[in-house]
């Protein structure tokens, strides 16, 4: 036991023990065992932490750095996370059950985001404005918008700090990020990488803890400017709540039920591709999981039984090996989540073509890779985000149909089409409420692509070109070029 990782706060440049003591351990989904321990932030850490980007916002060495110069950083820092993703992987794999060979390459990827946003940096303008008044020269410019909290969860944690991180640092913020107090491991390595790029001290600090200690004193806190939260829908409403402490700007990224919809002339391995990687692709556990396949019922069927095939395939196993398909699932909570929700759907007539149940001989969180054929739009497999191995199909007859069904949920995060038929992808695609919609592809990113959704699965967009200006705020500066003197503002003309 004394030889388990420990990770403690990374606080104004310095790591710290926590200031109560409580520590929390992680659990490594594929063994069941406990691999790494950490210290968890109180709202006394938390107070440090707010306090030293408060701090470091306003010292010379970071505002007074050119833009240019801050972008800089940000390619020292991609370099970095390129030369360390493989460790990075290792930590991630452990604490969350991913697939390394999904961890060490989505961290190495990640890189070209911080390098993205890096060009943006003195990219970003104010302007000259054409003011109606005589003898006035007015411009904008556009300031950081200050000390910003960036909350992920574990699922995805280099991406999802990437695409709040390197916007917030090259609009010249500073930022304290929360990672979650199920999977830190990841976060507190990359943190090691922050004073090696030659970032200031208190610029970012790192912190994790439950919603008590940490989360809550952190969204609250009088200093707050921004929040950027990715998470669930019931989470957000308790972000959105503490924010009104301080009229933080929040931005937040939610959960999804997305759609992919099959027409009747897609190229069917593309679309079992899309559907396989929608659904068993980091073992189901992705906001914008293709969890709800709405299917023309004429393909159905043999649709079925090439998705059942392939799956006979599947490798499921250790995610440190790198033959393994689909591997756990980060917690215990999910399988039962997974296991109480297909009890329903098999209820209401659900057929369960495969899966359904605990992987046998497995000691950590598995669960099969599920196909469930659904009845009815109402069963619960196509309402409930699971986050697990879990594909749903259901049937439609009419692309009037298919738009309906696809628009049916509560969430609008991602969505899905697939269709030979140029017209009908950009009339379909164009009708789906849905932030995000690939067509004859799915679960694609790009740092150049915004990313965000529609309705509960949130508000805001992160990466693109104009989520930079997201934290900023505009200046409006007001001169008088005349040499006159100021009119006397009791005389009106």
């Amino acid at each position: 036991m004394t030889n388990l990782p420990h990770y403690q706060p990374y606080i104004d440049g310095t790591w710290c023990s926590g200031s109560t003591g409580q520590t929390m351990s992680s659990i490594n989904p594929a063994t069941g065992e406990e691999w790494a321990t950490f210290d968890c932030a109180s709202g006394q850490d938390i107070e440090r932490a707010v306090r030293a980007a408060k701090r470091a916002l306003d010292d010379p060495q970071w505002r007074d750095m050119s833009q240019t110069n801050r972008g800089k950083l940000l390619y020292n820092l991609a370099d970095l996370i390129e030369q360390n993703a493989e460790t990075i992987g290792i930590a991630e794999t452990k604490d969350s059950g991913k697939l390394l060979i999904e961890t060490a390459s989505q961290t190495k990827y990640v890189g070209d985001y911080y390098r993205y946003f890096a060009g943006l940096a003195d990219k970003i303008e104010g302007s000259v404005l054409p003011i109606d008044k005589p003898d006035m020269h007015v411009f904008t410019k556009r300031k950081p918008i200050g000390v910003v909290v960036a909350i992920v969860p574990w699922n995805a944690q280099m991406f999802l700090t990437a695409t709040k991180l390197g916007p917030a640092l090259a609009a010249g913020c500073t930022v304290v990020l929360k990672a979650s107090e199920l999977a830190p491991a990841p976060m507190f390595e990359f943190a090691k990488l922050i004073e090696q790029a030659g970032f200031p001290r208190g610029v970012v600090s790192v912190v994790t803890g439950d919603a008590e200690n940490c989360a809550i004193p952190l969204t609250r806190h009088k200093d707050v400017d921004r929040i950027a939260f990715t998470g669930g829908p019931e989470t957000a409403r308790h972000v959105i709540r503490n924010s009104a402490e301080n009229f933080a700007v929040t931005s937040l990224e939610l959960g999804g039920k997305s759609p992919i919809v099959v027409f009747e002339d897609a190229n069917l391995d593309s679309a079992v591709n899309g559907l396989i990687a929608g659904n068993f692709g980091a073992s189901g556990q992705s906001c914008v999981a293709g969890t709800r396949g709405i299917v023309h019922r004429s393909i159905l069927e043999e649709l079925v039984k090439r998705i059942t095939e392939r799956a006979k395939s599947i490798r499921i196993g250790d995610p440190l090996d790198p033959q393994t398909h689909v591997g756990p699932l980060c917690t215990v909570t999910q399988i039962l989540n997974i296991e109480k929700t297909l009890e329903k759907a098999r209820s209401q007539g659900a057929i369960i073509h495969f899966g359904g149940e605990r992987s046998s001989g497995l000691a950590g969180n598995y669960f099969d890779p599920t196909l469930v054929e659904c009845l009815t739009p109402e069963t619960e497999t196509l309402k409930v985000e699971m986050f697990g191995p879990v594909m749903s199909l259901l049937a439609f007859d009419t692309e009037e149909e298919a738009i309906a069904l696809a628009n049916d949920s509560e969430f609008g995060l991602g969505s899905g089409v697939f269709t030979e038929n140029v017209a009908r992808a950009h009339r379909v695609s164009d009708r789906i409420r849905s932030g995000i919609c690939w067509i004859n592809t799915y679960r694609a990113v790009s740092p150049i692509a915004p990313f965000g959704g529609f309705n509960q699965s949130g508000y805001g967009r992160e990466a693109g070109m104009d989520s930079i200006l997201d934290y900023t705020r505009t200046k409006t500066t007001w001169i008088n070029t005349s040499s006159e003197p100021m009119a006397n503002p009791f005389v009106m003309r």
